[in-house]
């Protein structure tokens, strides 16, 4: 028996699969009283424990127990930068995750959480394809200036697997292809995949498109400029960029379902920046085209927000040129952390062992 774990933005994804059917799923509200709880280690720890409540009540209901499961996977986090792959979860990086060495994100709540779990009854906790994923290109690397260096943070769990199943539709292996992946949703990331390796990305946090609740790329001095004139703290800047921008500043809502509903009922501003967040997807889906010096396999689209037909329909004009247009609406990930587990247990993937 198996429980997967999956914490993105604003959600917990949970699988138990039991060996015996489809696997049973629940999507949970996540629940965060304010981002500043992921800031400290204290904080972060007290997350930790109030959502181990609502785990245990989906195991309950599923008349499942702790002590029957042979291991936990889950999504990985903010972790040391390395390739893709899955990973052993131990103290270190629990450690590194609880006090945001390498940044603060909701996703690192979800490794923890599965070793702490697994501690309980005594079986081990891992983590896969985490969105600190590193597989770029030197020259991806600089920013301009010296002191900053570009890195990589995207959806790699979601990345990997929309690229592998587009791989499959094309009748080809993962690491034969060249493609251009987005994931369209709460976050937005856009990568060039080569040959298997995500050689640049936009970075989740800070580049790319404006998002339903973030801000991306922004002009630099008039960014710099506004900060000054309101006198902003660090912590008030990061709380602005990721889940006070896009859509949310513009409209009020990071809903995309409530915002096509403004849409449909004549709100102008609502078209217009609902179009203006699609053209950016579009530029920087052209810009990862660049990286690949033309040569795309296939455009894969994946996320909640390609359940939209409005928003496929700006896009597809924009980048139909690039090659195959391949849309996954369907959540991907969730089968693919179980699909991992599978492998754990058969021994047929290498276990990374953190260092």
């Amino acid at each position: 028996m198996i429980l997967a774990i999956n914490i993105g933005s604003t959600s917990i994804k949970l699988a138990l699969d039991k060996g015996d059917g489809d696997p049973l799923s629940a999507t949970l509200p996540l629940g965060l009283y304010d981002n500043r709880e992921l800031y400290n280690q204290n904080g972060f720890n007290l997350l930790v424990e109030r959502l181990k409540i609502p785990i245990r009540k989906f195991l309950t209901q599923n008349k499942a127990d702790l002590e029957e499961l042979e291991l936990i996977i889950s999504r990985g986090g903010l972790q040391k930068p390395a390739p893709a792959g899955i990973f052993l979860v131990n103290k270190a990086m629990c450690r590194d995750l609880s006090e945001g060495h390498y940044g603060h994100h909701p996703s690192s709540l979800g490794p923890v959480l599965a070793f702490s779990l697994a501690a309980e009854s005594q079986i081990s906790a891992y983590a896969v394809d985490p969105p600190s994923t590193d597989e770029f290109s030197e020259v991806a690397r600089f920013s301009g200036i010296p002191e900053i260096q570009r890195r990589s943070a995207f959806h790699a769990l979601s990345h990997k697997a929309a690229g592998r199943k587009a791989a499959f539709d094309l009748g080809r292996s993962y690491e034969e292809c060249n493609l251009i992946v987005a994931h369209l949703g709460g976050g937005i990331t856009i990568g060039a995949h080569l040959k298997g390796q995500v050689v640049d990305c936009t970075h989740g946090l800070s580049e790319g498109p404006f998002t339903p609740e973030r801000a991306g790329t922004l002009p630099l001095l008039d960014t710099c400029a506004l900060f000054s004139e309101r006198h902003m703290k660090i912590d008030e800047i990061k709380q602005l960029l990721v889940g006070k921008s896009g859509l949310m500043a513009y409209l009020g809502t990071k809903n995309g379902i409530e915002v096509e509903e403004k849409i449909k009922h004549g709100h102008q501003l609502a078209a217009r920046v609902f179009e203006a967040m699609t053209y950016q997807v579009a530029k920087d889906i052209g810009a990862m085209a660049t990286v690949l010096k033309g040569i795309c396999d296939a455009v894969v689209l994946t996320g909640a927000l390609t359940k939209s037909r409005r928003l496929l329909d700006m896009l597809h004009p924009r980048i139909a040129f690039l090659g195959p247009v391949l849309v996954f609406p369907e959540d991907d990930e969730m089968q693919a952390l179980l699909e991992s587990a599978k492998d754990i247990i058969a021994n047929r993937r290498p276990i990374i062992h953190y260092q």
